[in-house]
C-alpha cells in the first residue's frame, strides 16, 4: 500500500496475530466482523512537515507493518531532514514543493496535506486527480468554493477523503453520538458548546502565530472552531440548518491597550513580568525546565529548541513580540447562534480569555434527559428516574510519539484513515467529504452573519462564498 503525506469511523482497527484486523468500536465492544488486510504497510508521503504533518508521521513509528512514510514535501531544508531521518526516507523522495511529487509517477496510496490553510485546495484537488487518497487538515480550504472543489475532485476520482477534524475521534467525544442515537436524552431539543481557547493558546497562534491574520490564514471561526460547528452539525443528525447569527470581535490583544512603557518586544520590555501574555514566560521559561514541545517547538522552525534558539527567535522573530503590537484582526470571542430544521437550537461559544486549553464544555438538552460533558467525562441525568448515570469510553491511543494530542484523538484519526486505505473502506471514515463539506458552509455562512450583521437564512438566494 501507500500514501502520500502532505501536510470517520466508527471502529478502532487493532492487529490480530494472523495479521487480520478485527474492527473494535470505540466502546471496547468487539465486533464479529473481522477484514483481511494486506501484509504490506500503507505508504505515506509527508507534504506539510510542521507540527501537525509530523505528529500525523509518527503513526508508522508505533506502527510500522500498517504505514510506512516513504516521501516528504517541505520548503524548510530542516523540517524535511527531520522526517527522513525519523523514517529513513530515501534522498530521492524528499521535495522543496509538492508540484515535484505530482510531476511523478504515482508511487504512493495516499496523501495527508498539513500545508497551511491558505495552501490547501491546490495540492488536495491536484493530489486527488493523480489517484491518492487524502487527509487534508482542518479547515479544508479558505472559502465555501474551494472545499466544494476539493469535494468534487476527490468524488471523480474515486479516492477517499478525510478531513482532519480530529475530535470527531475523542473517544469520549465520539460517545455523546452514540448515547443522542441511542435515545438516551429523547428528542435532541437545544445544543450548547463552550471552546474554551485558553489565554497563552490564544496569544501563541492567533495573535503572534500562523493564525493571526485573516489575509495570510483564515478567519478565527474557521481556523479554531470549524471543528466545533462540525460537532454540532453531526450531534443535530440529518437535520439540516435553517438559520443562524453571529457576533464576535478583537478585544484587548488592539494597540490601544498596550501598558504605558511598555516595549515593542518582550526581551526588552521593562514590564513584562507583569504580563501574563510575556513571550518569556510562554516560551523561555518553559524550556528552562526542560519543556521542548508545543507551543515552543513551533518557533523555531530551522532548528531543535534550545535556550540559545528559543532566546533568539523571540529577540528577532514574531513569536516575541509584543501581544498589543502584531498585526492580528481575528476575533478573540464570538457566538454562534443556530436554528435546524424540526425547531432543534444550538449556541456556540469561542474564547480566548480562559484557563483551560481547549477542553469544550458541552450541554444537549433532550425531551427526556439532559447531557452533559466537561472535557473529561459525560454526565446523563434522566428526567424519568431523576438520576444521573456517568459515562466515558476507553481511550487506546498509545502515549508516546507525540501522538497523545487532543485526548489521543490524532492517533484514533490516523488509525482511521490508514484503515480506510488499507481496506478500501471508507465507512471507517467518520469525517468523509459531504457531510464535512456541509459543516465548513455552515461555519463560512457563520462568518457572513458577523461581517453582515445579520441573521442568514442558509441557502437564500443572496448565498455568496465567503
Amino acid at each position: 500500500m501507500h500514501i502520500v503525506y502532505v501536510g470517520g469511523s466508527d471502529k478502532v482497527v487493532t492487529y490480530t496475530e494472523d495479521r487480520q484486523i478485527r474492527l473494535d468500536t470505540y466502546m471496547g465492544q468487539n465486533s464479529s466482523q473481522a477484514v483481511t488486510m494486506s501484509s504490506s504497510p500503507v505508504r505515506v508521503i509527508v507534504v506539510g512537515a510542521g507540527s501537525r504533518g509530523e505528529i500525523y508521521s509518527q503513526f508508522a513509528s508505533i506502527h510500522p507493518q500498517r504505514m510506512k512514510v516513504v516521501g516528504v514535501a517541505d520548503p524548510r531544508e530542516f523540517a524535511c531532514k527531520k522526517l527522513q531521518q525519523q523514517h529513513n526516507i530515501v534522498d530521492d523522495n524528499i521535495f522543496h514543493d509538492w508540484c515535484s511529487i505530482i510531476e511523478r509517477e504515482k508511487f504512493a496510496d495516499a496523501v495527508l496535506i498539513c500545508t497551511p490553510d491558505r495552501l490547501h485546495k491546490e495540492p488536495a484537488v491536484a493530489f486527488a486527480k493523480k489517484g491518492y487518497h487524502v487527509l487534508l487538515e482542518k479547515p479544508m480550504a479558505q472559502t465555501a468554493k474551494d472545499c466544494t472543489e476539493i469535494v468534487e475532485a476527490c468524488t471523480q476520482s474515486g479516492v477517499m477523503l478525510t478531513v482532519g477534524h480530529v475530535l470527531r475521534y475523542d473517544p469520549v467525544i465520539h460517545k455523546i453520538k452514540e448515547l443522542i442515537d441511542a435515545g438516551v436524552i429523547g428528542d435532541v431539543i437545544h445544543i450548547q458548546h463552550l471552546e474554551p481557547v485558553g489565554f497563552y493558546h490564544f496569544a501563541h497562534s492567533f495573535v503572534r502565530g500562523n493564525w493571526r491574520n485573516e489575509a495570510e490564514s483564515s478567519f478565527a471561526l474557521l481556523a479554531k472552531s470549524c471543528h466545533d460547528i462540525d460537532l454540532i452539525h453531526h450531534w443535530a443528525g440529518a437535520r439540516r440548518c435553517v438559520k443562524v447569527s453571529s457576533f464576535g470581535a478583537v478585544s484587548h490583544f488592539r494597540k490601544e491597550n498596550k501598558p504605558t512603557g511598555a516595549a515593542d518586544r518582550c526581551l526588552e520590555c521593562p514590564i513584562e513580568g507583569d504580563c501574563p501574555y510575556s513571550a518569556g514566560k510562554i516560551y523561555l521559561d518553559r524550556v528552562k525546565r526542560g519543556h521542548a514541545g508545543w507551543p515552543v517547538s513551533v518557533i523555531c522552525p530551522n532548528s531543535l529548541p534550545d535556550i540559545e534558539s528559543v532566546t533568539e527567535a523571540l529577540r528577532t522573530g514574531p513569536y516575541g513580540r509584543c501581544v498589543y503590537e502584531c498585526d492580528n484582526d481575528v476575533c478573540t470571542n464570538q457566538v454562534v447562534n443556530m436554528e435546524f430544521e424540526g425547531g432543534v437550537t444550538a449556541a456556540f461559544s469561542m474564547v480566548a480569555f480562559t484557563e483551560e486549553i481547549c477542553k469544550r464544555k458541552t450541554t444537549i438538552c433532550g425531551s427526556k434527559g439532559e447531557l452533559s460533558y466537561n472535557g473529561h467525562e459525560i454526565s446523563v441525568f434522566d428526567f424519568l428516574t431523576q438520576k444521573s448515570t456517568k459515562h466515558t469510553a476507553p481511550n487506546k491511543a498509545p502515549w508516546q510519539f507525540g501522538m497523545s494530542g487532543h485526548g489521543g484523538a490524532d492517533y484514533h484519526l490516523m488509525d482511521a484513515f490508514i484503515s480506510a486505505v488499507a481496506n478500501n473502506d471508507a465507512s471507517l471514515i467518520r469525517s468523509g467529504p459531504e457531510e464535512t463539506l456541509q459543516s465548513h458552509i455552515l461555519v463560512f455562512e457563520a462568518e457572513r452573519s458577523r461581517v453582515e450583521s445579520r441573521v442568514i437564512y442558509c441557502g437564500d438566494a443572496n448565498h455568496t462564498n465567503i
